[in-house]
């Protein structure tokens, strides 16, 4: 079985990483790994690659940035003649950025099997560009691989026949629980100068409706300051959010900043992101992957959004949705530093090995059927 995966963004490799190891091992499928090139800083990619060890891309479409339509547009002119030639038997879909929607396009429209993983996650937020993304993603994909039980149960309501989906766990953990033991040996603390023992806390803003309105974002850069003074802040900021401070005229190596109270740093490597993350006394963060990652490394985590897709991190983590009002930020961090975190089950299924489940079930000998059953 030749399974052509298609990543285009930092959080895709993450989750590619442990699913590329488990086609390695298996002896009947050839892995083809496509890079379409929607994130492409050289040097942050280069360091995913070192970080989850994981191969260099057989081929790199280059698209780059652009507005959704075109960007989206333009995977899937680059991808369409690479399918024709490369002529996978599964076309492997992860996460809800724009490639993922292309490449799940074009395949289908080639008559390729679908397969996504993280499939069935809804915040229910059409204003979210991931959000539809999601949505569109699934209803074109022929397998649906689902992280937690809430994909499961979007899925069936939105129609999915319940032979197409598989509840499999989550393969951000899988890559998480493999790099463990290097990722604990991080030494990023010290590198940013945190003294040893020092409770600190780590912020990562990065969604549009959070970040592309100034006024909004001088009130959060505001909240974060005030709230510097009780607990220090590590802040590794996105290339994009660094120039919309800086059209803000916000200089956040200024004042208190040079304290020591606020770190600003480059966006970080897996590794070194994991084990800063894991040794925190409380995260702040608009991410969805974060959600999930604190929920297992057992770390506070204010989510500055009204909503999630990932409602498991709640439930059975140490997830909390806040909202998106700056002002909430100091009273809800000082609360989350006081309470101890509660003592969850981990999430059903997530032990390390959804990637193994994934490429049993692709290559069981069933999934051929699905799209000629379907049409």
């Amino acid at each position: 079985m030749k399974i052509l995966n298609v990543v285009g963004a930092r959080p895709n490799f993450v989750k590619i990483a442990p699913l590329m190891r488990a086609m390695n091992a298996a002896p009947d499928v050839t892995p083809v790994l496509v890079h379409t090139g929607q994130h492409y800083d050289n040097r942050m990619s280069d360091q995913l690659f070192e970080d989850l060890q994981i191969r260099r891309p057989d081929f790199n479409l280059g698209v780059g940035s652009g507005t959704h339509a075109a960007q989206t547009a333009d995977v899937m002119k680059k991808l369409e003649p690479l399918l024709l030639d490369v002529a996978p038997d599964v076309v492997l879909v992860v996460g809800d950025v724009n490639s993922t929607l292309a490449a799940a396009l074009t395949a289908v429209k080639l008559s390729i099997t679908v397969a996504h993983v993280e499939a069935g996650l809804r915040s229910f937020d059409r204003s979210m560009p991931e959000e539809i993304n999601r949505i569109v993603t699934d209803s074109v994909s022929d397998v649906l691989f689902v992280t937690e039980e809430s994909g499961t149960t979007n899925l069936l309501r939105e129609g999915v026949a319940p032979e197409r989906i598989h509840m499999v766990g989550n393969v951000m953990i899988d890559a998480l629980e493999t790099c463990r033991p290097r990722w604990e040996r991080s030494d990023i603390g010290r590198t940013l100068g945190l003294a040893p023992g020092e409770r600190y806390g780590v912020v990562t803003l990065h969604r549009p409706s959070n970040v592309d309105d100034a006024a909004k974002l001088r009130q959060y850069i505001a909240a974060l300051t005030d709230l510097s003074r009780e607990l220090t802040l590590v802040f590794p900021i996105h290339p994009r959010v660094r120039g919309l401070l800086a059209a803000a005229g916000l200089d956040l190596n200024a004042g208190e900043s040079r304290a020591g109270r606020i770190i600003v740093a480059d966006p970080l490597g897996y590794l070194d992101f994991v084990s800063l993350v894991s040794r925190a006394s409380l995260v702040l963060t608009d991410s969805g992957g974060v959600q999930e990652e604190t929920t297992m490394l057992r770390v506070p985590c204010l989510t500055l959004r009204d909503n999630t897709e990932r409602p498991v991190t709640v439930t059975s983590g140490t997830n909390r949705l806040i909202g998106a009002d700056p002002l909430r930020i100091v009273p809800e961090a000082l609360r989350a530093l006081e309470v101890a975190v509660e003592s969850h089950a981990v999430p059903p299924m997530w032990d390390g090995k959804a990637a193994e489940r994934i490429v049993d079930i692709l290559t069981a000998g069933t999934i051929g059927q699905t799209r000629a059953e379907a049409g």
